[in-house]
């Protein structure tokens, strides 16, 4: 019988001896970590995060006409593909002057789809737009939106992707409009702002 052939691994690393091996030299082996004992008898300091002082329970009470709207980029490509004016569609929803904000992020998330989606990059544009500038690193739309909210709690998000919509549910007190039957409908809200729901 002939020599059986070894299969080659692929993607596997050479093994290195550890840095606390015994046959490093004393001088360039490392140290081992030591434990600092925790004192019983001293204070433990939790940081409990500030309830906004804008929020009665559940209820926010910094919301208010004009509302301001951040706007996701998946609301602008379902208000086209349902055929609805955003600003329009929101005034008729809330039966209070609307400003949609778009921020940095969904700016750039919209300029990435190309050449397909130009209709939805000329409505981010509009000048009856606000836009929000934003200071943090990377460009995903969903946590830059949920920081924003979870910092100001002044505004309703208008989105239809359901993670974004339920990771803004566990943050009290920000309403989230989204689109039903080829209208705008909004839950959360507090029942003596807007329109009935449906």
């Amino acid at each position: 019988m002939g020599k059986q052939k070894k299969a080659r691994k692929y993607a596997t690393m050479k093994r290195m001896i550890s840095l606390r091996d015994q046959r490093i030299k004393e001088a360039d082996r490392a140290k081992p970590k030591e434990k600092k004992k925790e004192d019983p008898s001293a204070i433990k300091e939790r940081e409990i995060p500030k309830y906004p002082s804008c929020l009665f329970f559940q209820y926010n009470t910094q919301l208010g006409p004009p509302y301001y709207i951040l706007v996701d980029t998946n609301f602008i490509n379902f208000s086209i593909k349902a055929k609805l004016d955003l600003v329009q569609s929101m005034m008729d929803c809330l039966y209070a002057k609307c400003i949609p904000c778009i921020t940095d992020c969904v700016m750039a998330e919209i300029e990435k789809l190309g050449q397909k989606y130009r209709v939805a990059l000329r409505i981010a544009k509009d000048p009856r737009f606000e836009r929000l500038p934003c200071t943090h690193k990377g460009t995903y739309a969903d946590d830059c939106l949920v920081q924003r909210v979870t910092q100001h709690k002044c505004y309703i998000v208008a989105t239809v992707d359901r993670d974004l919509k339920r990771r803004i549910r566990k943050i009290p007190g920000v309403p989230i409009m989204y689109i039903s039957n080829h209208r705008y409908n909004i839950e959360r809200m507090p029942d003596d702002y807007g329109a009935p729901r449906f």
